[in-house]
């Protein structure tokens, strides 16, 4: 539990050129520094460092991030241990460790917090409507009760009106994420109209919520936001009931989210724990293969699944290999596992479980569907996207097998290929989700704000700017309210809060591309991308209605 201003001023106090130079020779080059990257084979320097943003930068394999991000990925740390080594180097203590105020401050969001979970689970005794959702998606009393389900009614001051009571009261609502104010000052409950999943952390105490909306409305599922106590990249919904399933067990199933958590467990399959609408970190595998013995990766099986399922493989090969098992299930395409076991039964998807495909077969067979074996360019090319992949696998048996097994896919021997990949490759790739690159005016209105977040932060309401519908546009109005509340935020720090959002993983990439010369003209020209973004999206709705009124004319 780490306050956030704490890695703020971290980040802000880090000097990255002394974190990064003591593992790479960095040249100067203008206002950067070059070198060799550290991630993947090269002859040509790539890899850039910006000492002014507080961000790296490879043009070759596109790795990137914060000095935070370089430990983590250079020295395989875990987040907590990045922290502590950039801690120590400047002779600061951290503050979850040493400040008693912070940790009394920090008490009084999981009271503020432990307070809500109470209301929301005797506000959904008192729901008809809330209890006829949760029956109608097959979870019963006892299942409710044992997960703390709740119900957050469709107020604008539940929660505000029994937990308020001066402006300090006010403040730490808002700190835990139950209370949110608008552009005039009013505050109002976050969560409205929703069945509350609380998220609990190992020792049972809530840190955060997540709830899915009952009637129509939008967005259908909402978290807590990022808070002191609460941290999507490391906690995991249903770890504390996981952890107290009755008997011994030896594998644990990772799903998305909490209702199929819910649901697996009302038919008995168990221990389950769901990401929180973030990608799988680093910290998640950790904390599950130091306890289980197996882990299954469970996705639904359309593009959107297949892809998180293949980040989770990049994420899990560090701890591959020795005594735990990595397993992923994909299901049939537009099945989840909610609405898979309610309509095919436990059995069924018991049965599936015990034929989830291993780590090596997933590895495999993902990369053989990206190339043409036929031909020797495919192999080759196989081959080059296995590569780095492979070297982030614990040196050993594991890593020996598996490179033993891609031999036979392209037609080698396993002594043959191990001596082409230990020799420097002549080109290479890294075989991470395309990166959309196409220059939407999305893109480089988010490339604007993350440059330039002290304009981001004097940028007023936009009106439209929340009808915005384009892929991008739930990402920049976060940066844009991020600033806001943070005027003095830097480029490195906004990357940081953005470290566990599902799109945010983007934003190291942006950083590369330098959108503006002069810095004095980036609100003016921020400004008038938010507009058109507004006026395209404006004009997008009138084509719209206008062919609609088209077709239905009469004689259509």
């Amino acid at each position: 539990m780490i306050p956030q201003p704490f890695i703020d001023e971290l980040i802000d106090r880090t000097d990255i050129v002394e974190v990064v130079g003591a593992r790479v020779a960095l040249k100067k080059a203008g206002a950067r520094y070059k070198g060799l990257c550290p991630f993947h084979d090269e002859k040509t320097p790539s890899f850039t460092v910006s000492p002014d943003k507080g961000f790296y930068h490879c043009f070759g394999c596109h790795a990137g991030g914060n000095a935070i991000s370089f430990l983590m990925e250079h020295d395989n740390m875990s987040f907590p241990e990045a922290i502590e080594t950039l801690a120590g180097m400047l002779g600061l203590e951290i503050p979850a460790q040493r400040n008693v105020a912070d940790r009394s401050e920090n008490q009084g969001l999981l009271d503020a917090l432990g307070e809500a979970d109470r209301i929301y689970r005797q506000a959904l005794r008192e729901s008809q409507e809330a209890i006829d959702y949760l029956k109608r998606r097959g979870i019963d009393g006892a299942v409710a009760k044992r997960f703390a389900i709740g119900y957050a009614p469709d107020a604008w001051d539940t929660v505000l009106r029994r937990l308020g009571g001066g402006e300090a009261q006010t403040r730490r609502l808002v700190q835990a994420g139950l209370v949110m104010a608008n552009e005039t000052g009013r505050h109002y409950d976050r969560f409205r109209g929703r069945v509350m999943f609380p998220i609990r952390d190992r020792r049972g105490k809530v840190i955060g919520f997540g709830g899915r909306v009952i009637a129509d409305g939008e967005p259908k599922y909402m978290n807590s936001p990022e808070t002191n106590v609460f941290h999507k990249g490391r906690a995991l919904y249903g770890v504390y009931e996981a952890h107290r399933t009755p008997g011994r067990h030896d594998e644990i199933i990772v799903v998305e989210g909490y209702l199929d958590v819910v649901s697996l467990a009302q038919h008995g399959i168990e221990p389950v724990v769901a990401t929180l609408g973030t990608a799988t970190s680093a910290e998640h595998v950790r904390q599950l293969t130091r306890r289980y013995k197996r882990v299954v990766f469970c996705f639904d099986g359309d593009r959107a699944g297949r892809t998180a399922a293949w980040r989770a493989l990049e994420t899990a090969l560090p701890y591959a290999g020795g005594e735990v098992e990595l397993g992923f299930l994909l299901l049939p395409d537009g099945e989840d596992p909610d609405s898979l076991v309610r309509s095919q039964g436990a059995d069924t998807f018991r049965d599936l479980l015990s034929r989830a495909t291993t780590l090596s077969n997933f590895f495999i067979d993902e990369l053989r569907e990206q190339v043409d074996l036929g031909s020797a360019d495919g192999r080759s090319k196989i081959v080059a996207l296995a590569r780095p992949l492979l070297e982030r696998l614990p040196a050993g048996v594991y890593r020996d097998l598996l490179t033993a097994d891609l031999a036979g896919v392209v037609g080698l021997t396993a002594e043959r290929l191990g001596t082409l990949l230990e020799s420097p490759p002549k080109t290479t790739t890294r075989p991470r989700t395309p990166l959309h690159r196409k220059s939407t005016l999305v893109r480089k209105t988010i490339t604007l704000a993350l440059h330039f977040p002290s304009a981001a932060s004097c940028i007023g309401d936009i009106d439209g700017l929340d009808d915005v519908d384009q892929p991008g546009a739930d990402l920049l109005r976060s940066i844009l309210e991020v600033s806001r509340e943070n005027p003095k935020i830097k480029p490195a720090q906004l990357i940081e809060r953005f470290r566990s959002d599902e799109e945010g993983r983007h934003l190291q990439r942006l950083a590369a591309e330098v959108p503006l010369d002069d810095e004095e003209a980036a609100p003016e020209v921020l400004r008038d991308s938010l507009k058109r973004l507004v006026r395209d999206q404006r004009h997008k709705k009138a084509v719209m209605e206008l062919k609609e009124r088209a077709l239905s004319a009469p004689g259509n």
